[in-house]
């Protein structure tokens, strides 16, 4: 039986690591990384739009950061191969309250970035209905509902949403299962004013 890979855990970011990944194309790198798995500087400025002299600049930044690194038994020769080191990123809202204005600035970039990569997704999908089967097309979702809560009730909401979607993500079928798919899940909780 081959030895299964230790698993990945959150890089947390801190003001440091933050500045290294508030950058809209690193964060796409490293989303591509994740999904795809590891690739070359060359593959990711063909599939991103990009030049690859930005890609490898960029890589080479997310790599001092501790996002990347090498992925060892990839290609021939000299091609530098990248892989992801986490799974994802956690992030701490007091970063958005940070003395140093580029550490906020940094943070509001990649919260920026983040909900922009949600809408890219989602847009994606709603353009692409025929790309999938009748079955997926009823399995997917776009709801927005609204209710009354105080912060402490919609923390309690967040966390109870997290552990369905992990109970999900540990009962994931065996590879190979007929029909088995990537999915994404967003989910967003804020106040709004009702006046």
């Amino acid at each position: 039986m081959p030895e299964q890979p230790e698993p990945l855990t959150p890089h947390v970011l801190n003001a440091r690591s933050l500045r290294g990944l508030a950058h809209p194309l690193r964060m796409q790198l490293l989303t591509a990384l994740r999904r795809s798995g590891p690739a070359t500087a060359s593959q990711l400025a063909a599939k991103l739009g990009e030049s690859s002299g930005a890609t490898s600049y960029h890589l080479r930044q997310l790599a001092a950061h501790g996002f990347v690194e090498d992925a060892p038994g990839h290609g021939k020769g000299r091609e530098r191969w990248w892989k992801s080191s986490h799974e994802g990123v956690e992030f701490n809202d007091a970063l958005l309250k940070d003395p140093d204005p580029a550490v906020r600035g940094a943070a509001d970039l990649f919260i920026h970035e983040v909900a922009n990569a949600h809408t890219r997704e989602l847009s994606t999908w709603l353009g692409n209905p025929t790309d999938w089967s009748d079955d997926w097309n009823r399995s997917s979702d776009l709801s927005d509902m609204t209710l009354r809560l105080t912060p402490e009730r919609a923390l309690e909401l967040i966390h109870r949403m997290h552990e369905l979607v992990d109970s999900y993500r540990a009962q994931a079928p065996a590879d190979g299962t007929p029909d088995t798919e990537t999915v994404r899940v967003h989910t967003h909780v804020f106040p709004i004013h009702t006046d």
